[in-house]
């Protein structure tokens, strides 16, 4: 990349974060997280998935700037007398590998079908829609639920926490790709009717040629948006199943399953366990949510209008 490049992207992420200080706070704050989270490996004092490196004599410490903590222990212990601060750096993890692999697998398939029925109409856009329709009016948690109850059942508890992250990954994709599709759908039907696109037709490109040489590079601004978005359901829709037991199991922790594990702990005084894991949370989905808004605004020529 030339200094030249590398200057103008400069200039335009400082007018960005001049502009929209909060976005540029929530960008600051999600890429924070996400490197902590990344680095979790090497930043982490325990791994709490290796059952040899804690202690349950350590269990409910408080966190090291509360009476009878243990300096060892940043923000205290659970029930388990796993470090907390480990913990949570990777329930982030995992919880942030759910929601961008979830939403992956929304956008393949809804991009692609989106794209299509808004291109080719007729009776391939009545299916789309339909099907789109049918999806959506299922709950997602309650397709989820069904879902990961069924696996449960079939594989058994010990085989379903081995594949909780990929089963957790397909199971939410599958289950909101009617976002992608309607986006995609509605921003290829205004796309199809300008010039460029009968242009396109003209010089003899085929169908398939157009919608992704095209009309896919134009449609990605709003694309992008929904990503956004999604990905912050996708992460809440992990942590509720976790919370409710479907999810990630005690033993591999991600945020939901840190903050059902602490639940009772709550009312025995180790508010810790829960309180600051649904911090994190908290701090990451708003990040995502104002991010969201903020591409939106930015990338939306009606809103940058007003």
């Amino acid at each position: 990349m030339s200094a030249q490049a590398l200057r103008t992207g400069s200039r335009v992420l400082l007018a960005f974060a001049a502009q929209r200080p909060g976005a540029a706070l929530a960008a600051s704050l999600l890429g924070a997280i996400a490197i902590a989270a990344a680095l979790a490996p090497l930043i982490a004092p325990q791994n709490p998935f290796d059952l040899a490196s804690f202690d349950v004599l350590d269990a409910e410490l408080p966190p090291s700037c509360l009476q009878g903590s243990d300096p060892r222990f940043l923000l205290g212990t659970d029930a388990q007398g796993r470090d907390l601060f480990s913990a949570i750096l990777y329930g982030t993890r995992i919880s942030l590998l759910v929601g961008v692999l979830a939403v992956a697998i929304q956008a393949a398939i809804g991009v692609p079908l989106g794209l299509f029925a808004g291109y080719v109409g007729g009776r391939v856009d009545s299916l789309v829609t339909r099907a789109a329709d049918v999806q959506l009016s299922l709950s997602t948690l309650m397709m989820a639920i069904i879902a990961l109850a069924l696996f449960r059942a079939g594989l058994g508890g010990e085989s379903l926490s081995r594949f909780a992250v990929p089963l957790l990954v397909v199971v939410i994709g599958l289950a909101e790709w009617p976002y992608f599709a309607r986006t995609a759908r509605a921003a290829t039907q205004v796309e199809a009717t300008k010039d460029y696109v009968r242009a396109g037709r003209a010089l003899g490109g085929s169908g398939l040629g157009v919608v992704w040489r095209h009309i896919l590079p134009n449609i990605l601004s709003p694309l992008i948006v929904v990503a956004t978005t999604q990905v912050a359901g996708a992460i809440m829709a992990e942590a509720a199943l976790s919370f409710l037991g479907l999810g990630m199991p005690v033993t591999k922790p991600s945020l939901g399953t840190l903050i059902r594990s602490g639940y009772d702990l709550m009312f025995a005084g180790a508010w810790w366990v829960t309180v600051i894991p649904g911090l994190v949370l908290i701090g990451l989905l708003v990040s995502v949510n104002v991010l969201g808004d903020a591409l939106r605004d930015a990338l939306d020529p009606r809103l940058r209008a007003r």
